[in-house]
């Protein structure tokens, strides 16, 4: 599957023994392992197992969204890729030079993208694409170690609260020091934090977030990133 290659799935990293930032047959959620157990009964052709980070491994910007979608990730194997999410997100990522082509079909298209990596905050599909506390928890170790590893990222673009939070967990800071709204930015540790109301069907329907705001947000993100 493309994309694996590009992360290691050992605990070592650069001859360093450090925590993986991907486990592709991790199941330490047992509710997330069943859930993908039985989706996968039913599409036998849905990829159904942890999705991995997808780019660049020398990033500047990292991308974190929430968890694969049924019929986006967790049928492709890569993060946004099949879903109504992806079809914005990656519309803009080529308009700002980020990605090889508009859109992302399949985890084989051959589709690269320039100085950005694109990660979930929970690896795995959850029922009505809504994970537990817990489990969003458990999983922020890979988070947390491709934040650490991923030594050239300058900005994390976190798409949505759960995504805000996550960053902030793995990076070893309280969330009520950094408050979530569309367009802000925090100054971490090593990375500016870049918000950004989700690119959900549901946001961009409701017009909560616009085209025009989610070229700003990738507008800036780069600005910062490559300055």
């Amino acid at each position: 599957m493309a994309g694996y290659a590009e992360f290691p799935r050992s605990p070592f990293f650069h001859g360093e023994r450090m925590s993986p930032i991907f486990d592709p047959g991790c199941r330490q959620c047992p509710r997330l392992a069943a859930f993908l157990d039985s989706v996968h009964i039913d599409n036998p052709g849905y990829y159904c197992r942890p999705v991995p980070p997808f780019g660049d491994p020398q990033a500047r910007i990292l991308i974190v969204g929430l968890a694969p979608g049924m019929h986006g990730a967790n049928r492709s194997g890569r993060p946004f890729t099949g879903d109504h999410a992806g079809i914005l997100l990656y519309q803009t990522l080529y308009n700002h030079g980020l990605a090889s082509g508009p859109s992302s079909v399949a985890a084989d298209d051959g589709l690269t993208l320039i100085n950005t990596r694109i990660t979930n905050s929970v690896k795995c599909l959850p029922p009505a694409n809504k994970p537990l506390p817990a489990e969003i928890k458990t999983c922020n170790q890979y988070l947390r170690a491709e934040i650490a590893q991923s030594r050239s990222v300058r900005v994390i673009v976190a798409l949505g609260l759960i995504a805000h939070a996550a960053v902030l967990r793995a990076c070893d800071l309280r969330a009520g020091e950094f408050r979530f709204g569309h367009a802000s930015e925090h100054q971490l540790k090593n990375h500016v934090l870049l918000n950004s109301y989700h690119c959900s069907r549901y946001n961009t329907q409701t017009r909560r977030l616009t085209t025009e705001m989610f070229e700003a947000i990738f507008k800036r993100a780069r600005d910062l990133a490559l300055a």
